[in-house]
């Protein structure tokens, strides 16, 4: 309809034009076949009433050539999108929970997962360390992310002081784990590793303390009041070929074993070229959190005193 329209008022106009409502001799204004006049603007499902002019000839202003439907290439066999991470449920808070460890009160095994640097895979210099904090199901519950200054990391290496904050799922800082300079020679009993777990930011709720052993791992996991908790013992060689290398959370008198730390194999090239480890936490359900949250720290002093560094890493600091 809106073509005849068109092409009706055209053909007025030319007979106004022409001197008269007859136009030229011989001609009716309402049966002469009307030749089509391009507009600017036409829509792209009118041209094929109004087709492109004959090859050689100008187009008139504003026309657009038709075009076919876009073509979207299929995407590479075995290739999946990426998926937004799932998030824990925020469960709630009983009484005398710090705030964001409520998380912890309905789990009893963490997954720990180190992202991979690219640029520590390739030149082997040391970036700040980042992890995700899972639940069993696979739920996100914590980031944890490193604040270290480069120096730092080039010349201390794994051995560094460091302050750890982790993260909620709605990006506030609940816990913050300290780390100072100390001597990681066993030479020295009076100069071991310790780390301070506070939750929230300033209020530290336990300590991880290095016991001396001449050949064993061995941590004491403190309260808030500095009083011995639980024990951590480690074996005596840390080298994970091919197997996991457990820490047992252990009672005091190391009687019986109530958690344990383990760190686990992620494959040969993985382990030799990336420090990017694998650690799962388990303690009992009914555990105080605030202790839970001591042993979740445990879990990055290990992984910073005995799985840091790898080959290329070292060539760097010798």
């Amino acid at each position: 309809m809106c073509l005849y329209f068109t092409a009706f008022e055209f053909r007025r106009n030319q007979m106004y034009t022409q001197g008269g409502p007859g136009g030229p001799p011989g001609s009716d204004p309402f049966t002469t076949p009307v030749t089509p006049v391009y507009t600017t603007g036409l829509p792209s499902d009118l041209h094929s009433v109004y087709p492109a002019p004959p090859h050689g000839q100008p187009l008139p202003p504003g026309y657009v050539p038709p075009q076919g439907p876009a073509v979207v290439p299929p995407p590479p066999s075995g290739y999946v999108p990426p998926q937004a991470p799932v998030m824990m449920p925020v469960p709630e808070r009983p009484p005398g929970c710090p705030p964001g460890l409520e998380y912890l009160t309905q789990i009893d095994q963490l997954l720990v997962h180190q992202k991979m640097e690219l640029i520590e895979a390739i030149f082997g210099w040391e970036t700040n360390n980042q992890y995700i904090v899972k639940n069993s199901v696979g739920q996100q519950v914590f980031l944890a992310a490193e604040e270290t200054d480069f120096c730092t990391r080039m010349v201390c290496g794994s051995m560094r002081s460091f302050v750890l904050h982790l993260q909620d799922n709605t990006g506030r800082v609940v816990v913050t784990l300290t780390r100072p300079l100390k001597c990681s020679s066993c030479c020295f009993p009076c100069c071991l590793q310790e780390l301070e777990v506070q939750a929230p930011p300033g209020s530290p709720v336990g300590y991880v303390m290095q016991n001396w052993h001449p050949y064993l791992p061995k941590f004491t996991i403190k309260n808030e009041r500095r009083e011995a908790v639980l024990k951590i013992v480690g074996p005596f060689c840390d080298c994970n070929c091919c197997s996991d290398v457990n820490f047992e959370v252990m009672s005091l008198d190391e009687a019986s074993v109530v958690g344990r730390i383990s760190k686990q194999w992620t494959g040969m090239e993985a382990e030799m070229l990336t420090d990017a480890d694998n650690f799962g936490v388990r303690f009992p359900m009914d555990l105080d959190v605030k202790i839970k949250a001591v042993i979740l720290g445990a879990c990055f002093l290990i992984d910073f005193m005995y799985f840091e560094s790898s080959p290329k890493q070292d060539s760097h600091h010798y």
